[in-house]
């Protein structure tokens, strides 16, 4: 992917699926009484409107911007985190609700380096680095709840 744009609009797209994703695990874990997993995924849904703002503002994009399905070019043929998603059922736990956030931020993090190693745009390699080193820290971060979770 060579084409700033492009990109963005391909981070945008992933991010908004992102923040909507955490928000249904944040309803999900409240329904389910774990109000402290409940508020960390609300604030995962925040750094990733954080991250679609960043990247709207940096293509100089008031609103959304939108490609036809067949315009992207999602390494599975969807977004990392709708390829990720199974849905939240009534049955999901906290340790499934955690394995599937981290699921859907590796993918995004893997998408993003293969952007950056793939891609002959500088500015397509240093964006999608940083994004890459953005979702590298919610793995992390996510990796901790998940040990976390099974120990408590």
């Amino acid at each position: 992917m060579d084409d700033i744009q492009r990109f963005l609009a391909h981070a945008i797209q992933l991010e908004k699926e992102s923040a909507r994703r955490y928000e249904e695990l944040a309803e999900a874990m409240q329904s389910l009484g774990s109000m402290e997993v409940a508020e960390f995924f609300r604030q995962m849904a925040h750094y990733s409107r954080l991250h679609l703002k960043e990247a709207m503002q940096r293509g100089g994009f008031h609103d959304l911007p939108t490609l036809a399905a067949e315009d992207y070019d999602w390494p599975e043929g969807s977004s990392p985190e709708a390829a990720a998603w199974a849905g939240v059922d009534g049955f999901m736990d906290v340790p499934g609700a955690l394995a599937l956030a981290l699921d859907g931020e590796q993918r995004s993090r893997d998408y993003y380096r293969s952007v950056a190693e793939t891609a002959r745009d500088p500015e397509v390699t240093r964006m999608a680095s940083s994004f890459a080193e953005e979702e590298a820290e919610h793995v992390a971060w996510l990796e901790a709840w998940r040990n976390g979770a099974a120990r408590g």
